[in-house]
């Protein structure tokens, strides 16, 4: 009886300390999110949406197919939702035009596509999965890209699409500010006074887990608010805001410059190849030192494993993930 108790206290002790797996996480940005700024209707909206993602990647997973597939299905559905800034809820440049960004890097080959700065394509992660898939290049730019995206039969749409009055309004108060401001006294990143980050970073970025255990991450971006000049962030560089290998892969959102000048995402797997890290501790660090540079933002990042990590310096990070049983954890706050 005694040895009885003894191998259900085990039993029961390893059963409720397993570590979950996890197939799937994304993020919708991360910014200044309170509650005190947040509605009922809204929060449930965005709930609901990240819900909606999580389970379309899932289902892919569930399928069988790879993870690249699971990661596209994923932020497809945040890219056509107003909600973030992606896609349909791209914010605007400073000419009022909405700028899309996006990169796919697929761990097992390190094979990777990227598009910047184009303003017709509906779903930006579908022309980095062509350019990684369909091209011999890993970037393609402007119209170039757009040329590329309509002879791979991709959905073209007219840029008015991409409007929504929220953005726009954005923009305009952000406009105004900027014409009380100093354009030429400068900060201690060597900004003009009037460069003000947009606080709400909805980039949106997905990392997933197949059965065959290859990892794929994502990211697609409407850019920073006001951006000027071409402006391209870290979303669409393989290394910055977007990457994967065998072991890990991430995707990051924030203040692209600060993710680009730390080579964010490959720091990140840097950190657990070379120094034998746990992804919480290589993804803190990472967020920690763009911190202490100035900058913002977050990541969430996925090992081979199923462990997560899902860091940020915000008020809040619009994020969640799903096990390899299906259940799903979303949060949105600090």
């Amino acid at each position: 009886m005694q040895k009885l108790c003894i191998v259900l206290l085990i039993f029961i002790n390893t059963f409720f300390s397993a570590q979950k797996k996890y197939v799937l996480v994304l993020h919708g940005g991360a910014g200044t999110i309170t509650r005190e700024n947040m509605t009922a209707e809204k929060e449930k909206a965005y709930r609901a949406k990240l819900t909606e993602a999580l389970k379309a990647g899932y289902a892919e997973i569930m399928k069988g197919k790879s993870s690249v597939d699971a990661v596209a299905a994923a932020i497809i559905i945040m890219e056509d939702s107003p909600l973030f800034n992606a896609g349909k809820g791209a914010v605007f440049t400073s000419d009022g035009k909405n700028e899309l960004d996006a990169a796919i890097m697929f761990g097992k080959d390190k094979s990777a596509g990227a598009i910047a700065g184009v303003h017709t394509v509906k779903n930006p992660i579908k022309a980095a999965i062509a350019v990684m898939k369909n091209s011999e290049h890993v970037m393609m730019i402007g119209e170039g890209a757009e040329i590329f995206a309509r002879e791979q039969g991709l959905e073209i749409v007219n840029p008015d699409y991409f409007w929504t009055k929220d953005r726009w309004e954005i923009l305009q108060k952000l406009k105004q500010k900027e014409a009380l401001k100093n354009p030429l006294k400068t900060s201690q990143n060597h900004l003009p006074e009037s460069y003000e980050v947009d606080q709400k970073f909805g980039t949106v970025g997905a990392v997933a887990l197949d059965k065959d255990g290859n990892i794929a991450a994502g990211t697609s971006t409407g850019g920073m608010t006001n951006k000027k000049f071409g402006r391209i962030g870290d979303a669409p560089i393989i290394g910055a805001g977007t990457y994967a290998n065998t072991q890990v892969g991430i995707s990051a959102t924030g203040w692209g410059e600060f993710f680009i000048r730390t080579t964010a995402a490959r720091t990140l797997a840097a950190k657990m190849e070379y120094q034998n890290k746990d992804i919480k501790s290589a993804a803190g660090e990472v967020i920690a030192e763009i911190e202490k540079m100035g900058g913002d933002g977050g990541l969430i990042a996925l090992d081979k494993d199923g462990n997560i990590a899902m860091p940020f310096n915000t008020a809040g990070m619009y994020r969640g993930a799903v096990t390899e049983n299906g259940h799903v954890e979303i949060e949105i706050y600090k």
